[in-house]
């Protein structure tokens, strides 16, 4: 799988809201998304996760969504079921009976299955660097480098998601960071490409303002 063959955006093919115009409500990184039966949340700006956690109390990721998306407490069956923000968010509260939920439940299993076929690559270099070009095609910025990850993602939240010990995380990053790969830069990731995956880590920070 290459960074070129990820899908970077899901067909809509349902109508999604009805003519109705909602308020928009924002949060904070690391705000939990208030979760009820009787409506969803339509991320308008800004990433979240979806999550649970095993019996030992570990973290388990679900997916990652971002603009257009939508979240909520229908669209899952696990228990328990969080969602919260990666970075600051706006989203708009929709009631259930204002949005097609058939459209909701194929995008999130569309893009589960692209997530679950990177979770079962069996080289762990492997599932980092498919799961970091994963991100940056659904989220990516387009950069002359690459795609920059316009977020902050932390080792422990990489190593919850595919299933890895943040120490062999951070030792996979640096490996991919001395091959050229990505670079680091204010706690945020560039995934260089193409001709640009040579070019040194200094020069991609001297170009790129954050």
């Amino acid at each position: 799988m290459s960074l070129s063959t990820l899908s970077t955006s899901i067909p809509y093919i349902f109508p999604t809201r009805l003519h109705v115009v909602y308020p928009q409500k924002a949060f904070n990184r690391k705000d939990l998304l208030p979760l009820g039966s009787d409506y969803l949340w339509e991320i308008e700006q800004g990433i979240v996760r979806s999550l649970t956690w095993n019996e030992e109390g570990q973290l388990v990721t679900l997916g990652f969504w971002g603009q257009g998306d939508v979240v909520g407490r229908r669209l899952s069956r696990i228990k328990p079921y969080q969602v919260v923000c990666l970075t600051p968010v706006t989203a708009s509260q929709i009631p259930v009976e204002s949005y097609s939920l058939q459209q909701a439940l194929l995008v999130h299993a569309w893009k589960s299955e692209e997530l679950l076929s990177i979770l079962h690559q069996h080289s762990v270099y492997d599932r980092l660097l498919r799961f970091l070009e994963w991100l940056s095609c659904q989220f990516g910025q387009k950069v002359p480098q690459g795609q920059l990850l316009n977020f902050h993602l932390t080792h422990q939240d990489i190593s919850e998601t595919i299933g890895i010990t943040r120490v062999t995380a951070t030792r996979l990053i640096n490996r991919l960071e001395r091959e050229g790969k990505i670079v680091r830069s204010h706690r945020k990731l560039i995934l260089t490409t193409g001709e640009h995956s040579e070019v040194t880590s200094s020069y991609i920070k001297s170009k790129i303002m954050m």
